[in-house]
């Protein structure tokens, strides 16, 4: 079957929005609930690590990544491994269900689009009718690597289907057990945008914090948007 063409990739700071409540500074989020009890800090993080997917990926214990395949040493290791191991429970446009990837766009006004999509489409699901205002880190990160491309290829135009990712699930199992670095391609939800997701933990580079993004919306549909730089 054929596969889509490679380009040598040469893209700094990229834009991941991580919602900001995940942002912790790496510690465990049962800190906040235990700071002055040393007993229930250690009985709650023991809980954590025997729940926590990016804990469990770190110490070799999910099937669908190995601890050597996954990243140490940088002050955003957890960051990274945490998408790689906390999967959506239906996969993304290019990844199962069982492993994770860093999905990013080159310009901020794609991410945001991408990530209000499915905002939104969240809000509808519970009927949330109030007004909302949803924050997100945006994650800075370089890539310098050779990626599968299928820009402006007719043969992988299925695999950009708004409402289904079946061929492109498929065709990102084929090329992540092939040994892909990930893909390139043109953004589904933000007309000339281009997205790129990787399937390697330390083929994402230099990762920085970036600015807080907050989108704003009413009665589930995206109103507006800020930047706190």
């Amino acid at each position: 079957m054929k596969f889509p063409k490679q380009t040598k990739i040469e893209q700094d700071k990229t834009h991941r929005l991580i919602p900001s409540h995940y942002s912790d500074g790496g510690k465990p989020i049962v800190n906040l609930l235990a700071q002055n009890d040393d007993q229930l800090l250690s009985d709650l993080t023991e809980l954590e690590g025997a729940t926590n997917d990016r804990l469990l990926g770190e110490s070799g214990k999910l099937l669908g990544i190995t601890v050597m395949e996954l990243v140490s040493g940088f002050p955003f290791a957890h960051i990274v491994n945490a998408s790689f191991t906390h999967p959506r429970p239906n996969g993304g446009r290019f990844n199962k269900e069982e492993r994770g990837a860093w999905y990013a766009a080159f310009e901020i006004q794609t991410s945001q689009t991408e990530v209000a999509f499915y905002r939104t489409v969240e809000l509808r699901e519970v009927g949330w009718k109030q007004k909302e205002d949803s924050q997100y880190i945006d994650y800075l990160a370089d890539f310098r690597h050779e990626f599968h491309d299928i820009r402006g290829d007719s043969d992988f135009v299925d695999c950009l289907d708004p409402n289904s990712y079946g061929a492109s699930q498929a065709l990102g199992f084929r090329l992540l057990t092939s040994g892909s670095a990930g893909i390139v391609y043109p953004s589904v939800r933000h007309k000339g945008g281009v997205c790129i997701v990787c399937f390697r933990p330390p083929l994402v580079l230099n990762v920085q914090k970036g600015p807080l993004v907050t989108l704003n919306f009413v009665d589930g549909e995206m109103v507006g948007s800020s930047i706190q730089r």
